[in-house]
């Protein structure tokens, strides 16, 4: 029996997840909601991503830019360096669609573009905490930069990891009590 009427995406036995029964879909009907899914993921990070790097970009251009202290210049500097990988990291996802496309390999498509989104979640996250340090470091000191840098790191802890941790292990236990319900 090949991969195709087993109801997954022709290619190699590995080739992708089962269909969703409770959601009357096929693997390949799954595979293009969550190709969907992350696409749209990706378009709320790329405007987010466009304007931190536009931000960080006009930086060396304003009077005050001058004045940095060495350790905030590196900082700076660090933090271009991780938008600029960040949105290549991002824009990698639409490379990978280009070379998969028409290979019927969506599977491997929407498993790679899920980890370089995870990826780029974590970019995010370290250019955040980074910009925060280095405004609250510029407008009132050093340990100001390192309070605030604390605060967004828990912040984005909590939101990012704690609550979707939370939310995901309550709603597998309500659907463990009421597997129709989704």
């Amino acid at each position: 029996m090949n991969a195709r009427r087993r109801g997954r995406p022709a290619g190699s036995y590995r080739a992708g997840p089962r269909g969703d029964p409770d959601r009357g879909e096929t693997a390949l009907q799954k595979l293009d909601r969550n190709w969907s899914d992350l696409l749209q993921e990706l378009r709320v990070l790329q405007t987010g991503i466009q304007i931190l790097t536009g931000f960080l970009l006009t930086l060396p251009f304003q009077q005050r830019f001058t004045t940095l202290t060495p350790v905030q210049v590196a900082l700076y500097l660090a933090l271009v360096v991780l938008s600029v990988l960040v949105t290549a990291v991002l824009m990698s996802t639409v490379v990978m669609h280009r070379s998969f496309f028409q290979h019927r390999i969506k599977y491997q498509l929407v498993r790679n573009a899920d980890l370089l989104l995870r990826w780029t979640l974590l970019l995010v996250g370290l250019i955040l905490i980074g910009t925060v340090a280095l405004v609250f470091d510029i407008v009132l000191g050093g340990i100001a930069g390192l309070i605030a840098a604390a605060a967004a790191v828990l912040a984005l802890s909590l939101l990012w990891l704690v609550l979707p941790s939370r939310s995901r292990r309550m709603a597998e236990n309500r659907t463990s009590d009421h597997p129709a319900q989704e």
